[in-house]
């Protein structure tokens, strides 16, 4: 009988909180049904109320449906499942091998092919990247062997727990941390990493009180060992043409201080530097820095209009090579670690797979190649992505959004909200404890590994001993009718080296308009 009567009950109460349910839907209904049809900022909500307003709950969902249920592994944008996969297998340091054949389709237009030598390179007679030095004019000049490194992303832009595991997971894979224009914070340093200081349009963490260069800041700074290269940032994939955004919610104390800004404002940087407007300004700013820091400077672009650069190795010619910049950062037009506005991202600047060989070979063609280093970033988080790019001329590879990849991104496009469901690009720490430091700094490590691993393999199988021996006749590229073509014959490798008359004479700035259908995809 008691046990009736409790059953009893609870079947009651389990009935009122049925009814009650059922009440404050109907409740919620009604009170949207009202909003909707007396406001005037949404016709499809007006026209059908509450039922219109699945439909941008259906645009919100639907990016995730497609990335996890419908898009193919090779289809999605900006990285497909493929690419992400691979990375994460090697961040884990699990299996990267694959069964009964690749699912790479090798027909479109675009697609890079390696050629295998018919006697590989035995692994005994391996060679590990050769180490390079950057800044030879410098006091203090900088030797890695290191060829893949971390690109630019600011403390701001991305967590505290992130960057400790960038910094830390750097120092064990033997590789620089760009710092990005964000100042240096304690983060950057506590891993024990090799650092890049980037030198942002608003001057963060090298600004007097006016927001001017500081020499006594740059002073400080150089002091550090572990601050081995300044790069000046001219502009970035993302954004060309546009400063850093940092949107207001992110500017906590912390980072308002370690950039010289007020707290809880948005911190936009200027879409240029005030004080370089010229390429005689541009040298006149690495001179100063190099001679203040004693340390290499370069500088980072997207390339656009190439004019410019044809002016400065004229510039640089009449100075004097030890004028020139230690080294040039190419970011691609499809970057994009950092927030920006869509017709910036989507439309402004060249791709790598233009501006790279073109630049390689101005800095060939001016007899600048040894002394002016090139690093290249955009897109390039696979083995395959890295040795073309190391073909086609770069010395080394800075990647953002592979290494955050490996720290755990899902690529859930909310770097900007400050809502990043995996603790990288966020500062609530509801969200950052997901992210712990110790774990990802060893997945950080592992990802370098397996990558420069995978590049060799490359080089190993094109009949070389090492990947920076890689060049332009180890690759075909698939062309419009199907079959592949030398990338040596696309871009053929200069060997005119500029006479004292005149530098334009054997530079041409659209030399490879017929041949921008060429692309790393993978």
């Amino acid at each position: 009988m008691f046990t009736d009567a409790f059953a009893l009950k609870i079947l009651n109460i389990l009935a009122l909180g049925f009814i009650t349910l059922i009440g404050f839907v109907v409740l919620a209904i009604l009170v949207m049904y009202i909003i909707d049809v007396t406001q005037h900022t949404h016709t499809l909500r007006r026209n059908y109320p509450v039922i219109g307003r699945f439909r941008y709950l259906f645009e919100h969902l639907g990016e995730f449906f497609r990335q996890y249920f419908f898009a193919m592994d090779r289809e999605e944008m900006p990285f497909n499942r493929a690419e992400r996969a691979w990375v994460y297998r090697a961040a884990k340091n699990v299996d990267l091998n694959s069964g009964f054949g690749s699912t790479r389709e090798l027909t479109p237009t675009g697609t890079v092919m390696f050629l295998n030598a018919a006697f590989p390179v035995l692994e005994k007679d391996a060679s590990l990247p050769s180490p390079v030095t950057i800044g030879p004019f410098c006091r203090t000049p900088y030797t890695t062997s290191s060829l893949f490194n971390i690109s630019g992303m600011s403390y701001g832009a991305i967590s505290r727990p992130a960057v400790l595991a960038l910094s830390r997971g750097a120092a064990k894979a033997g590789c620089w941390l760009n710092t990005g224009e964000g100042g240096l914070s304690p983060y950057h340093l506590e891993g024990g990493c090799d650092l890049v200081f980037q030198i942002g349009t608003a001057k963060y963490g090298v600004r007097d009180l006016e927001g001017n260069l500081s020499d006594q800041r740059l002073q400080e700074l150089a002091a550090i060992e572990q601050v081995r290269m300044f790069e000046i940032k001219l502009s970035q994939g993302a954004k060309p043409g546009k400063g850093g955004i940092l949107p207001g919610e992110k500017v906590s104390a912390e980072i308002a201080a370690i950039r010289g800004i007020p707290e809880g404002h948005p911190s936009i940087s200027p879409n240029g530097h005030p004080d370089i407007r010229s390429v005689d300004d541009l040298l006149d700013m690495i001179g100063h820095i190099r001679a203040v820091t004693g340390k290499p400077v370069g500088f980072k672009a997207v390339i656009g209009e190439k004019t410019w650069l044809i002016d400065l190795v004229k510039a640089i010619r009449v100075r004097g090579i030890e004028q020139a910049p230690d080294f040039i950062t190419l970011d691609s037009a499809d970057g994009g670690s950092g927030a920006a506005p869509q017709p910036l991202m989507d439309y402004v600047g060249l791709p790598l797979k233009e501006s790279l060989p073109w630049v390689a070979d101005l800095l060939y063609e001016a007899g600048l190649k040894e002394r002016i280093k090139l690093v290249v970033a955009g897109k390039l988080i696979t083995p395959s992505m890295v040795a073309w790019a190391l073909a086609t001329g770069a010395d080394f590879i800075n990647s953002a959004r592979g290494f955050m990849f490996a720290l755990g991104c899902i690529q859930a496009m909310q770097c900007h909200k400050n809502t990043c469901p995996t603790g990288i690009t966020t500062h609530n720490p509801t969200l950052q404890k997901g992210l712990d430091p110790t774990d990802k700094a060893q997945r950080v490590a592992f990802y370098h590994k397996n990558l420069t691993y995978g590049v060799g393999l490359i080089a190993h199988a094109c009949g070389v001993s090492e990947p920076r021996q890689l060049r332009r006749n180890h690759v075909h590229i698939v062309m419009s009718n199907g079959i592949s073509a030398p990338l040596s014959e696309l871009y053929p490798e200069p060997i005119v080296i500029l006479g004292d008359d005149d530098a334009s004479h054997t530079i041409n700035p659209n030399r490879y308009s017929s041949a921008i259908e060429v692309s790393p995809n993978d």
